[in-house]
Formats: structure tokens, C-alpha cells, sequence
């Protein structure tokens, strides 16, 4: 019987070790699907497989040090027995893709959001290119004159990075829109854990509470900065109350 040559063997080895890691690469996918399914069942959302791809690739990209924090410039920061009560922040005018949700429970829009933004960062963009993780994520949410309940209507939004800001790319799903948002005066307070109406209505609420001047803002519009993506168990929030014009 003939001898396998080197050569001969080097590719039947080259190869077996391409296929494993092509199953591994497989079944990390299918994990990370299966995990983001069971959440959205917990958020009555239905996570479709298409969505395995941009899943894995975000997973992959999530690495703290290199998403990029949305860049402010910190005006004051108010203080009671050490405990940090809230920052007041300006952001400078910049551009965001954001899409409007109105599905019947916040967590729903949210997580429905997020998902098309995630299609439109990992490559189904103009430019066919992985764009990046910025943070936060934030919600534009709407409340009655009274801000005793909120609307559902939702918009969730990202930034775009700013080696994108002149020229952002296209989305291919026409339900996201780019937006330019003007310089904007902020107070922001931090809070963790599940983001729905009620928790959202306790943060309004407690931030009027410990504003001076809480006339000085929005009182029918609010933004729900998230820092960890809707499948965490303890994100970490911000509640921003927007200074009037």
C-alpha cells in the first residue's frame, strides 16, 4: 500500500483542524442563541436565529476596553455624606442611529430595539463593516403632564463612534433613522437592576426629589442610559433629565 506523502498529509491534518474549529466556532453560536432566547422569553420577545450572527460577534467585540464611552464634559457633580446624588454633564451635538418602538411593555421595545441596532453594528451597514460598540445605549422615553405613567413609545439609540461621525453608515434596515442631536446639558444619576415603567417612574420621580430646579428640565421626556446590554442581570443604568433649550 502506498504511503501518505507529507504534503498529502499536511492538508488532511490542516483540514480536520479548520472543521473542528469551524463546530466549535458552530456550537458557541447555537450557546449564545439558546441563552438570548431564554431571555427574551422572560421579556416576551422572540429572538429569531438570524440573529445568531451579530449575537456572537458582539459577544466577541465586548471586550470593556474597547467600546467606546460617548464623550462629555462634567459640569458638577452634587454630594450628600459621600454618596454621589447626581452629575450634571454637557454632550456635544453628534450623530445616532435610532429606531422607534412602541411595543406594549418597555422591556419589549427595548430588547426589539436593540437587536435591529445590533444588525445594523455587526456589518449590515453600507460600509460591510463591524462598527463598534459605544455605551451607553439610551432610551428616549416619554411620560403624561403629570409624569405619573409613561407612553410607549420608545426610541432606542446608539452613537455612532466618532471615526463615523462625518459620514455614518447607511443602515439597510429603513426602520433605523441617523440622527444629528443638538449640545445638550444633562443631570444624570446612576442606578442598577431590570429597566421597566415602574422602576423608570421610581428613578423620574426620585431625581425630581433631589434636583433644585427641576423646572429647568424636560418634564415630559426622559433617557434611560444603559451601560450593560438588556440579557444582563444587573445592568447598570443612568436616568438623565434633559436641561430645557
Amino acid at each position: 500500500m502506498a504511503e501518505e506523502s507529507p504534503d498529502s498529509a499536511y492538508h488532511s491534518n490542516g483540514s480536520s483542524l479548520e472543521e473542528e474549529a469551524e463546530r466549535m466556532e458552530d456550537e458557541e453560536q447555537e450557546r449564545l442563541l439558546s441563552y438570548w432566547q431564554s431571555v427574551g422569553r422572560g421579556h416576551q420577545v422572540d429572538v429569531p436565529r438570524d440573529m445568531a450572527e451579530p449575537i456572537q460577534q458582539l459577544t466577541r467585540n465586548n471586550n470593556p476596553q474597547e467600546r467606546q464611552t460617548i464623550p462629555f464634559t462634567l459640569i458638577h457633580r452634587k454630594e450628600k455624606l459621600g454618596d454621589l446624588l447626581y452629575e450634571k454633564r454637557q454632550y456635544g451635538k453628534a450623530k445616532w442611529a435610532c429606531i422607534k418602538m412602541k411595543e406594549k411593555q418597555y422591556e419589549q421595545s427595548i430588547c426589539l430595539g436593540f437587536m435591529k441596532l445590533m444588525r445594523y453594528i455587526c456589518e449590515q451597514n453600507s460600509s460591510g463593516l463591524y462598527l463598534g460598540i459605544t455605551i451607553p445605549i439610551v432610551t428616549i422615553v416619554h411620560t403624561n403632564e403629570s409624569q405619573s405613567e409613561m407612553t410607549q413609545s420608545v426610541t432606542v439609540a446608539y452613537y455612532l463612534p466618532e471615526v463615523l461621525q462625518d459620514e455614518p453608515p447607511h443602515p439597510f434596515d429603513s426602520d433605523i433613522i441617523i440622527e444629528e442631536w443638538p449640545p445638550t446639558i444633562v443631570y444624570s444619576r446612576s442606578f442598577r437592576g431590570i429597566t421597566n415603567e415602574d422602576s423608570i417612574m421610581r428613578e423620574i420621580n426620585l431625581l425630581a426629589e433631589i434636583l433644585e430646579s427641576p423646572e429647568l428640565c424636560l418634564q415630559d421626556t426622559f433617557i434611560i442610559a444603559g451601560y450593560t446590554n438588556p440579557a444582563a442581570a444587573n445592568r447598570h443604568n443612568e436616568i438623565w433629565f434633559l436641561q430645557r433649550p
